[in-house]
């Protein structure tokens, strides 16, 4: 017997007693059962769906629902955002996965590299073409490296990185704009 779910609910119940009681969160306590079955039955998961479910939660709690004309719909359609975002990510990350892989397979179809390892000289001047690429990402602006790092590294999308960072989409493409054009400097004799 799964006791998750139900730590998970009377937690909520707990947070939502606490908190001035929105129509919103007592839709979403109402409604959250219906909400594990239905993407369940989307992802193969429960665990999945609990997670998702979860999320609703945390993106509704502070939110004042009061704008919102059927709550109901409102929770399915975000939980239904979360769900894309989740299966885009997860193929971005396929996809580098497999690009990595496929360029370090070698021709006995192993984890060989498919290139000669490189010579001293070469390695020297990776090794010193990645000291000023690290120079010039640490000399960014706080923000810039952050929208930066959350794209380029972590794989987030301009709209994720803007919504975890509180900021318009238009702002984290003019700090890739910035950032990109101070990387391309090094490329500059």
């Amino acid at each position: 017997m799964n006791l998750l779910p139900v730590r998970i609910l009377v937690g909520e119940r707990r947070l939502a007693d606490t908190e001035k009681d929105s129509a919103l969160t007592s839709t979403y306590l109402s409604k959250r059962e219906s909400l594990v079955r239905f993407f369940t039955l989307r992802t193969a998961s429960a665990a999945e769906a609990e997670d998702i479910v979860q999320e609703i939660y945390v993106k509704i709690a502070n939110l004042d629902g009061s704008a919102i004309e059927n709550a109901s719909a409102f929770l399915y359609k975000l939980g239904s955002n979360i769900l894309l975002d989740r299966l885009r990510a997860k193929r971005r990350a396929e996809a580098r996965d497999s690009a990595y892989f496929d360029s370090q397979a070698g021709e006995s179809g192993g984890l060989e590299p498919s290139t000669p390892a490189p010579s001293p000289e070469q390695a020297w001047a990776a090794r010193r073409r990645l000291a000023d690429v690290l120079r010039v990402i640490d000399a960014f602006p706080p923000q810039r490296r952050r929208v930066f790092t959350m794209h380029k590294i972590e794989g987030l999308s301009y709209g994720e990185v803007a919504e975890t960072l509180g900021i318009s989409k238009s702002a984290v493409e003019k700090h890739m704009i910035a950032a990109l054009r101070q990387l391309a400097s090094l490329a500059d004799p």
